[in-house]
């Protein structure tokens, strides 16, 4: 098993970050770029969280071996050291006890592999996020209309953040270039960028984390909570409502500025390949109605117009991109709380039902897997939505909290090592004296997995950063996708170092001389930056205290609220009128998909009722061709008299020509006013001189015998 579990997890990480990101991205409409560098971001987070699980094992037996040697060294043959004081009074002190034999995890990793490992895994990912993914976002949304002229645009854009980076590293350079105890090397300057690095990753991972510690339980708490739940949903479709219908006006009025500069600017100007080029990029139905509008026949006179130039189209192309983004991005947004409000309004309805079978409204429009009409019946739907989901995330709800409180601890209490206050590096070193390395790796996977979930969950939570979302079903825009690439790979490693100094696996924090991980030693001692080790890092994430009681009385929200930003505040006049204006909001949305379902019920019903006609008459027909060829054939050897061939060909072809005509007239019609239960098959009811109401006149006696001679 040597180094297989490293090679394993290798394998099963990259397809885990393909499934996601299939999930997520559109491979068939996004740029391969992006793709590929969204890939591989998450890719290289998600062994980060992966590995460091096996780099603590490994190094706890590394540890223990240590402790080997250092006790073979000393004589087994004395076990108790005599030490004479004063008083000539003999002392006996016990001798360090002798560990027990130490066991190999069974995910050991040989050494010179994760040193290596770690380090082109860490440098990759930081050359991802501080250069080539915000260069790649820039280029993405840049309106140039060549490559030269998108990456002047994305350099100009980028200018002020790598100018922020150099500023800081310039900073710590000239302070380790001035302390007359340092001399600069290249290990000494990579130090110094990758504290620079998880400073500012730091800097922002507590204040997400301080957000997430609180919010994940309590949206687990008012999840289950199927009333609180469902107003809320209506307050966010008020709110969604408000930005689509931005959304819509912005895309009309950059339509509207497309549709006069491609009319101005004829088939053969110069510029007419740009305009092609934005056309591209605007939706179908504009490309459709600007089509039909064109009239490229003229020439154009530079004498007689004026023309934009080309700057403006440069513009005018951003333009178009950012509002096509804006637009299908609350499109998604708001289709998905709209199926989100009306299962919680399913979920109301059946609650008080006495059939325990789960009753939809309409029709789910997610795909769902070939076993789910067996494993997930109505049943067990209705049980699951209505009886024991509440139950679950309350238990889950209070787990969580449990877990929130063992962190914000952990965080206030890590710097101490006697004694351990870390409950995190309590239970390590509990499961370290039995080697139960299992326990180990899960114990802090689970603990990696929860932060993870805590940081990068706030990010798509906070209404500020609402302009990324993550969409499943292959709804996520380009620039999200390379924003979440780009904000993984900035806050994992200073993540997991943070969760290397709850278990004191850090020297920097814990100033301790034991092994360490090989992932602390790519980090470099942080000895080289004193102010940095001993202050920032051990002082700083006690603000996560400060930030989860704010979280916790919606302090935030409450400000939000009163500066003008709309937030759901319960005891609130305006998110009372706005819950109001998202009920009914949504209750038209479900009348406008009602009628489109009757609509449908009945154009199906129309065909099925037709169609039953069409095959009646097409047997029909068929059995009158067999038999005219059965007299035909008969007629060769008998003759029959009174037979005129040509008039008995002449009346079958009319008669299946008046019959295919009609056919197609069933076909095209479209019944408008058809009603169902009006609708009698008894011939008898009918009236032949006048069209009795709820009958169609094809379906009246008399019409109905224009076929009896076929």
């Amino acid at each position: 098993m040597s180094g297989a579990a490293l090679g394993i997890e290798i394998v099963v990480v990259f397809f885990l970050a393909l499934f996601l990101l299939h999930r997520y991205a559109d491979f068939r409409k996004q740029q391969r770029m992006v793709l590929f560098g969204t890939l591989l971001a998450w890719y290289l987070c998600f062994l980060i969280v992966f590995i460091l699980p096996l780099d603590i094992s490994t190094t706890i037996y590394k540890q223990c071996k240590i402790d080997h040697e250092e006790h073979a060294s000393v004589s087994p043959v004395t076990p108790l050291i005599s030490n004479q004081t004063a008083g000539n009074s003999t002392t006996a002190t016990p001798t360090k006890s002798v560990p027990k034999v130490c066991y190999k995890p069974w995910s050991y990793i040989p050494d010179g592999i994760m040193p290596v490992f770690w380090r082109v895994v860490y440098w990759t990912s930081q050359c991802l996020t501080w250069l080539l993914l915000p260069f790649m976002q820039s280029y993405a949304r840049s309106g140039g209309f060549s490559i030269t002229g998108k990456i002047k645009t994305a350099l100009i854009e980028n200018a002020i953040y790598y100018g922020t980076y150099l500023l800081i590293f310039g900073s710590l350079l000239i302070y380790v270039a001035v302390h007359p105890q340092w001399h600069l090397s290249w290990y000494e300057l990579q130090t110094i960028g990758i504290t620079a690095a998880n400073t500012w990753g730091l800097f922002l991972l507590v204040l997400l984390l301080g957000y997430g510690l609180v919010e994940i339980p309590r949206s687990y708490w008012n999840a289950s909570r199927q009333g609180h739940l469902l107003i809320k949903t209506y307050f966010k479709a008020a709110k969604l409502m408000t930005e689509k219908a931005d959304a819509e006006e912005n895309l009309e009025d950059v339509m509207e500025e497309v549709r006069k500069v491609q009319e101005s600017i004829k088939y053969n100007h110069p510029l007419r390949k740009y305009i092609d080029t934005i056309l591209r990029k605007c939706p179908v139905e504009y490309q459709e109605k600007m089509g039909r509008n064109m009239d490229d026949y003229e020439d154009f006179d530079d004498k007689q117009n004026t023309y934009p130039s080309e700057k403006n189209l440069v513009k005018l192309h951003k333009q178009v991109i950012y509002a096509v983004q804006r637009h299908n991005r609350t499109h998604v947004q708001w289709q998905i709380l709209l199926q989100q409000a009306m299962h919680l309004e399913d979920v109301a309805k059946n609650e008080t039902s006495s059939a325990h079978q789960f009753v939809h409204s309409f029709p789910s429009t997610e795909p769902t897997s070939w076993l789910s009409p067996y494993l997930y019946t109505p049943t067990v739907e209705w049980y699951w939505e209505c009886l024991l989901r509440q139950w679950f995330y309350r238990l889950l709800a209070v787990l969580l909290s449990l877990f929130s409180v063992g962190v914000v601890w952990s965080e206030c209490t890590f710097f101490s090592t006697r004694p351990v206050l870390s409950l995190f590096a309590v239970f390590i070193q509990l499961a370290e004296r039995d080697y139960n390395y299992l326990y180990i790796e899960m114990a802090c996977f689970i603990t990696i997995f929860f932060l993870c979930t805590c940081v990068y969950s706030t990010v798509f939570r906070i209404r500020v950063f609402n302009y990324y979302y993550l969409a499943s079903h292959h709804q996520t825009d380009a620039y999200s996708l390379q924003f979440s690439g780009m904000l993984f790979c900035r806050l994992t490693p200073p993540l997991c170092l943070n969760f290397l100094g709850l278990i004191h696996m850090d020297s920097a924090i814990s100033h301790q001389l034991k092994e360490q991980t090989a992932y602390t030693s790519i980090m470099g001692s942080m000895r080289v930056l004193s102010f940095i080790a001993n202050g920032f890092y051990i002082y700083y994430p006690m603000l996560i205290l400060l930030l989860c009681i704010a979280t916790y009385f919606s302090l935030g929200t409450r400000c939000l609220n009163l500066l003008g930003f709309q937030q759901f505040v319960g005891d609130n006049e305006m998110t009372s009128d706005l819950i109001d204006e998202g009920k009914e909001l949504i209750r038209r949305e479900k009348r406008k998909r009602q009628r489109t379902e009757d609509g449908e019920n009945r154009r199906r019903e129309w065909k099925e009722r037709y169609g039953n006609t069409r095959e009646d008459t097409a047997s029909n027909r068929n059995r009158n061709e067999a038999a005219e060829m059965t007299e035909t054939n008969y007629s060769d050897t008998v003759p029959i008299p009174n037979t005129n061939p040509n008039r008995q060909a002449k009346y079958s072809r009319t008669g299946r020509g008046t019959e295919r005509d009609s056919i197609e007239l069933l076909e095209d019609a479209e019944p408008l006013d058809f009603n169902a239960e009006t609708l009698s098959d008894d011939p008898l009811e009918a009236d032949s001189t006048r069209h009795v109401p709820g009958r169609y006149l094809s379906m009246s006696s008399s019409r109905s015998r224009i076929f009896d001679d076929v």
